[in-house]
């Protein structure tokens, strides 16, 4: 799968999806513990500046040939199992508006720390580079877990002092794949999860109950945000919430 997105929209304008008022963005999370398949807690969620101006989706299946000498025309292929998706997101980041800010750099670096091992990955002695989800409102065919391979940053703008002011983002991602309930094991596609910021007066079985229709599986979203204590739910608090398919199974 392949993602390309440079438009600008939200902050400065710009044509077509990227005006549009939902941002996408990339939830990143810390790797589940033992052999879970589902991301672990909230680290931080990455909001696009410029949402993507075009989508091209893509997806291989592999197959196997091997070559035998007494067929003529050539042996008949052996399908060996779909590829799990790839996604290479194009983020642009822009503060020209603002000569002064940091932002830039720091959101550079932020994609980058995903592919550095997280320090809770290393005390669970299973070290690991976060895990992420790209997200973009209602367009669930783009939305799966993956792993960051590779972010390639280049500064295409500097303000008096020095500070990149600009910089366009190549963010390479590889899908963990993960069973879903009535699901063929081999097919490698996802539940749909999303990130839901905390406000007064929500809590646990509030969320489950509105989400799933069931407010006694908030241990649910509880297991998925380590969470401990669930009656402490600060506002702004960003949570991951399981897909209906996995709080079912």
């Amino acid at each position: 799968m392949a993602i390309k997105g440079g438009g600008k929209g939200g902050r400065g304008g710009g044509r077509g999806a990227g005006k549009s008022l939902v941002r996408a963005t990339l939830a990143i999370h810390q790797p589940p513990v033992g052999y879970s398949t589902t991301p672990g807690g909230l680290i931080r969620t990455f909001d696009f500046d410029f949402n993507p101006s075009q989508l091209a989706l893509s997806r291989r299946a592999q197959w196997k040939t091997t070559p035998t000498a007494a067929v003529r025309d050539g042996a008949v292929p052996e399908f060996m199992g779909p590829e799990p998706r790839e996604m290479t997101v194009e983020i642009f980041l822009d503060r020209s508006d603002d000569p002064d800010s940091n932002d830039v750099r720091k959101n550079v670096e932020s994609l980058f720390s995903c592919c550095e091992v997280t320090a809770a990955s290393i005390a669970a002695k299973q070290p690991s580079t976060p895990w992420v989800v790209f997200q973009w409102g209602a367009f669930s065919t783009a939305r799966f877990t993956a792993y960051v391979s590779s972010v390639d940053a280049t500064y295409s703008l500097f303000g008096t002092t020095g500070i990149p002011i600009r910089a366009t983002c190549q963010v390479h991602l590889h899908e963990i794949p993960s069973k879903t309930a009535g699901q063929n094991p081999t097919s490698g596609a996802l539940t749909a999860r999303r990130v839901h910021r905390v406000v007064a007066g929500d809590s646990l079985q509030f969320l489950a109950w509105r989400e799933y229709g069931d407010a006694t599986v908030w241990r649910a979203i509880a297991e998925a945000n380590s969470i401990d204590d669930p009656a402490q739910l600060s506002p702004g608090t960003e949570l991951m919430l399981p897909a209906a398919e996995e709080v079912g199974h």
